[in-house]
């Protein structure tokens, strides 16, 4: 019996469109059609087999997450053998068992009825062991020589991403500190639509840096920047969202003046010496354990990565799981903002 509800061919369409934007801007035509096909017929196929299932009888939730689940990791572990220099012969059969394995772990570990971070760290487990096995095996078989096994085992765009995610939430933050402590009130009204951007000079100061200031959050998560945004006096938002909702912004900015804006807004930031030692990290996450038990812990971390949930809760048994100290971090300072 069909799930009802369940458009699982207008979905994966979704997917697919949405990670287009996420393909890296160094991959050629054929690189990036291979990312968004590999996704779009994963997806469908999975959400197809899921719709016909008759056994295990999955709710719609369920179906549109372990559908979700294999279009993030395709796009994920096709863009990680693209980087890896293996011969693109060899990327639909690795990818065949990544997909295959994702959808039985997936089936099963719902069907269990287990918690949604343990489905997804099963799955993440699993995921990275097909991977790893798939090269090694073109290895024993010598179609691919030590050096590249190595290389292509060292790739995963998903920690990339997550990383470069955390770095442009940080200096959004920065940015908003330094906004609201250096520049003045706004004497005047936002750009109008279509006109050249000039120079920024006395009052028009503030105008440009929100500008500027938009143009850095078209490049993040929603919700990262209406939580930003919140901090922001309401008329200094309201500039900010419409210049975001400018198509053409980056176009009526001049580079010179929006590289200036950034330098007079990071110069403004004052000047301090954080403490990044992982002993230091994972006091601030333990002292937050005070406030929060494990299960209130778990919702806050709900929306966040599989690694980012493994990491705090790691640093609360007083171990330091391995992770770039800006990054470990930030993810540390946003525990502690929960509070």
């Amino acid at each position: 019996m069909a799930i009802e509800g369940f458009d699982y061919k207008g979905f994966a369409q979704n997917l697919a469109q949405q990670a287009l934007e996420l393909i890296p801007k160094d991959f050629d035509d054929n690189q990036k059609n291979y990312v968004a096909n590999t996704l779009l017929n994963f997806s469908t196929i999975a959400g197809q087999a899921l719709n016909d299932d008759n056994q295990m009888n999955f709710n719609l939730d369920q179906a549109m997450m372990i559908t979700q689940i294999i279009a993030e990791w395709s796009f994920h572990k096709s863009v990680d053998l693209i980087r890896s220099g293996i011969p693109q012969q060899y990327w639909d059969p690795i990818m065949q068992k990544i997909a295959f394995t994702i959808f039985e772990v997936a089936k099963n570990a719902y069907h269990q009825g287990l918690p949604q971070d343990q489905c997804l760290q099963l799955i993440e487990h699993h995921v990275k062991k097909t991977y790893l096995d798939c090269i090694a095996e073109l290895k024993d078989k010598n179609l691919i020589d030590e050096g590249l096994m190595e290389q292509a085992a060292s790739q995963s765009n998903i920690d990339a991403m997550m990383q470069e995610q955390t770095q442009a939430e940080q200096q959004a933050q920065q940015a908003q500190q330094a906004q609201n402590q250096t520049v003045p009130q706004q004497t005047q009204g936002p750009i109008p639509p279509g006109a050249p951007v000039q120079e920024p000079l006395g009052g028009d100061a503030k105008v440009f840096k929100l500008a500027t200031l938009a143009l850095l959050f078209q490049k993040m998560k929603q919700e990262k920047v209406q939580t930003i945004l919140n901090k922001f006096n309401p008329d200094d938002a309201n500039s900010v969202i419409k210049f975001m909702g400018m198509p053409d912004l980056g176009e009526k900015i001049d580079p010179g003046i929006t590289m200036r804006c950034l330098e007079e807004i990071k110069t403004s930031l004052p000047a301090f010496h954080q403490d990044l030692s992982p002993s230091k990290i994972i006091h601030k996450i333990q002292n937050v354990s005070q406030y929060f038990d494990r299960s209130q812990l778990e919702n806050i971390l709900r929306p966040e990565r599989t690694k980012v949930k493994r990491f705090v809760f790691t640093a609360l048994e007083g171990e330091y799981l391995e992770m770039p100290p800006k990054v470990a971090n930030i993810i540390a300072t946003h525990i502690e903002d929960s509070v």
